[in-house]
């Protein structure tokens, strides 16, 4: 049996059904190109029948991203299928995901069919999708809480039918890592012709278990592992992908099993997804997690100052994790700063260096120390693709203990100055409500957070914000040294993302369908 398992990344379709998460058409392409170069086998794009907008982006992807395999979800249907293949049409290396589902529950109360025409549509769609491409997954949706006997006859089927790798879903995050082992088992062992295609698993976290549950699944014959980025997705989320690779990488001696994944980049495709989405990643989380690598415990210090491996089972910088604490100044030249983004691995054009570059300077004359962490965030801001529509000319805030917190902003807006002021509750209300007077769009505000980017009084603040148009969620990030003007930034970027939206005709129902 192969030792190499398939890193097969749903962030751009399952990552994007989490509550409140929207990505448009490019920030899809920027995670997109961020997956082919961490070194997923697979990316899967969307659904492209869900809308227009998802169809346009899983054409853009697969059109513009070289390398990783590109994925386009369908029911197990004519129209679904037809349509994912058009979209997929421009790729590289295209595979078509349908997928029905066979468990009792759901073909009595969902799909109201019978065994038998769950088993024909499934073999009709496979075959459908051969028409298109070698390469077609079939996925038995809720197959955790199927009958074996069934779930073996429908693989068989369409493995017959020419379905080159089968998806084994835990739809509802049900199962626990022993019991999901031995169903693997069971699975492959009652299935005759497993052997000519690939078996995958798709784990949901409702039970905190994804990552446990695709483990058990490899140890017992799967070679696909469908997951995301920091774990997203729908209700509690996804198998975590990097969870996944680093523990396939930490324990090898235990597994014997290798990806492709560049583990380099890992921390910064989750701040990448973690930015686009406005999901915050928690303090703890593994691996990514700010505190991943910390110690505070004397003891755990003391051990790890003596030798690292005491109290650390991996290295932080192999997964990407800046650790120069200090790197530039505001005497340091373009040549350093560009060496030094060359050595963090980031390749600038010309235009976005100049623009890098003059941030830098600007944060060099109001920040004595510009560290690592505060060069990606530069970088990170001047590669966003979204157009200024608006842009901050002037802010000032008046506010206290005994005032009523006023906001005076001017916007420019091409070749247009606006201004306007207003009061609130306090000076970020105030803030927003004048920022509302400016735009004249009708949003609300979802969600709001901020961060700091480093330690210390000097360090920037990091501000994301999730504005709600028309049903739609749209997130905007803002950084500078000064938390308020980072707050306006922030609420600004979200804004012009509901306008480049908007000029782009790209709609999807408030609501998507809801699967695997």
């Amino acid at each position: 049996m192969s030792k190499r398992v398939v890193i097969f990344d749903t962030t751009l379709r399952d990552g994007e059904q989490s509550p409140g998460v929207s990505l448009n058409i490019q920030e899809k392409l920027e995670i997109a190109h961020q997956l082919a170069r961490l070194g997923v086998d697979v990316i899967e794009a969307g659904f492209p029948i869900a809308s227009p907008g998802d169809f346009e982006a899983v054409k853009a992807v697969a059109d513009k991203v070289k390398g990783p395999v590109i994925a386009g979800l369908a029911r197990a249907n004519r129209k679904d299928i037809e349509k994912a293949a058009e979209a997929l049409r421009g790729a590289e290396s295209a595979r078509i995901h349908t997928f029905i589902a066979t468990s009792d529950i759901h073909m009595q109360h969902k799909l109201r069919m019978t065994r038998e025409q769950v088993l024909e549509r499934a073999v009709e769609a496979v075959k459908l999708s051969k028409t298109f491409t070698s390469d077609v997954e079939f996925s038995a949706e809720d197959a955790f809480r199927s009958e074996v006997d069934f779930l073996c006859q429908i693989f068989s089927a369409v493995i017959e039918a020419g379905a080159t790798t089968i998806n084994i879903p835990d739809t509802v995050g049900y199962a626990t890592p022993q019991e999901f082992g031995r169903f693997i088992h069971d699975v492959i062992n009652g299935t005759p012709n497993i052997n000519k295609a690939v078996v995958s698993v798709h784990c949901h976290n409702d039970l905190g278990l994804g990552v446990a549950n695709s483990l058990a699944a490899l140890e017992n014959g799967a070679r696909q592992i469908e997951c995301t980025i920091n774990g997203i997705g729908e209700r509690a989320g996804n198998a975590s992908m990097e969870e996944l690779v680093m523990a396939l990488y930490t324990r090898q001696a235990f597994y014997d099993l290798d990806t492709s994944i560049n583990k380099s980049e890992i921390y910064r495709t989750s701040r990448l997804v973690s930015n686009l989405t406005g999901m915050i990643v928690q303090p703890n989380k593994a691996i990514v997690g700010k505190n991943a690598f910390a110690h505070e415990s004397g003891i755990h210090q003391d051990g790890v100052l003596k030798e690292r491996t005491t109290y650390e089972i991996m290295n932080p910088q192999m997964i990407g994790i800046f650790t120069n604490n200090i790197v530039l100044g505001k005497h340091s030249g373009r040549h350093a700063f560009r060496e030094r983004l060359k050595e963090l691995g980031y390749q600038l054009s010309e235009e976005e260096l100049d623009k890098a570059f003059g941030r830098f300077k600007a944060l060099a004359d109001r920040k004595r120390d510009i560290t690592d962490h505060d060069l990606a965030v530069i970088v990170e801001e001047e590669m966003r693709t979204i157009p200024e529509v608006y842009s901050l000319e002037y802010l000032h805030i008046n506010s206290g203990t005994t005032l009523v917190p006023t906001a005076t902003i001017r916007l420019r807006r091409e070749d247009e100055v606006l201004a306007e002021a207003s009061c609130g509750d306090g000076p970020i209300d105030a803030v927003y409500k004048t920022i509302d007077k400016l735009t004249q769009l009708p949003v609300r505000l979802a969600a709001y957070n901020i961060n700091a980017t480093t330690a210390g009084q000097d360090s920037q603040g990091e501000v994301s914000v999730k504005l709600e148009y028309k049903g739609r969620y749209h997130t905007g990030r803002g950084v500078d040294t000064d938390i308020l003007v980072a707050s306006v930034k922030a609420y600004i970027n979200a804004i012009n993302k509901i306008i480049f939206e908007k000029n782009h005709l790209e709609t999807r129902p408030s609501e998507k369908e809801r699967a695997i």
